[in-house]
């Protein structure tokens, strides 16, 4: 089965349509898959439900889906350091489902191990319960959250194999991981393919069963926030 693409667009080809649901990996802006997420600004796809820990910044990663009102309605925990994502959400433009960062995590998770609910303390008593279903344990009252899945999960990944075994570096493993696994469909962006057989089976974060599809690319590596000292 061939896994390696020439391009993103290529990879992509096949798999948007509009109203779809993507579910994107990165960690701030560690482990984005930009190359992707501007293939699919240039497809011109819209109407789009994202999960994704961040909504990237104003001019990079989801940003630029923003900038572009591709996206209707974001799966979020973190949505600070983009002035448009708030303009459109005070606007009423866009739509913002608000999940703690843990449970956006475990939603992904369940979704990908085929689990459709958990329950939950996190959120109990605060409007992230309300109209969701609460059970009682042991004394103690949770709310059930949802598994997600996917239409496409899109994720980049440090190195990985011909067969998309994938391994990722730091912050960037947070949530490509469970974001790969909740996609119907997941395309891989790498930084480097190395021959099927070099990666330490102890050391893959995400074995390739999980990966449909797979580009190589150069990336851009960001700082959120640069402080800096007078010397």
């Amino acid at each position: 089965m061939k896994k390696i693409y020439g391009s993103a667009a290529e990879a992509l080809d096949g798999l948007l349509f509009d109203g779809m649901t993507i579910a994107s990996g990165g960690f701030g802006l560690c482990g984005i898959p930009e190359l992707l997420i501007s293939a699919i600004r240039d497809a011109g796809t819209t109407g789009i439900t994202v999960a994704s820990n961040n909504a990237g910044v104003d001019d990079f990663g989801l940003g630029l889906l923003l900038q572009t009102r591709q996206i209707r309605k974001m799966i979020s925990s973190y949505v600070g350091e983009n002035a448009e994502f708030m303009r459109q959400y005070l606007s009423g433009e866009l739509e913002l489902e608000f999940t703690p960062q843990g449970t956006l995590a475990e939603r992904m998770r369940a979704g990908g191990a085929g689990i459709a609910g958990f329950y939950t303390k996190t959120g109990v008593g605060t409007v992230i319960a309300e109209g969701k279903p609460h059970m009682d344990f042991d004394g103690e009252t949770y709310v059930m959250e949802r598994g997600i899945v996917a239409d496409l999960a899109i994720v980049k990944a440090w190195k990985a194999d011909e067969t998309g075994n994938a391994v990722f570096r730091k912050t960037a493993r947070n949530f490509n991981p469970p974001a790969a696994t909740c996609g119907r469909v997941c395309v891989m962006e790498v930084e480097e393919i190395v021959p099927v057989g070099s990666l330490d089976p102890d050391h893959i974060h995400l074995p390739g069963i999980y990966v449909h599809r797979l580009i190589q690319g150069e990336h851009e590596k960001r700082i959120e926030q640069r402080t800096v000292r007078a010397a």
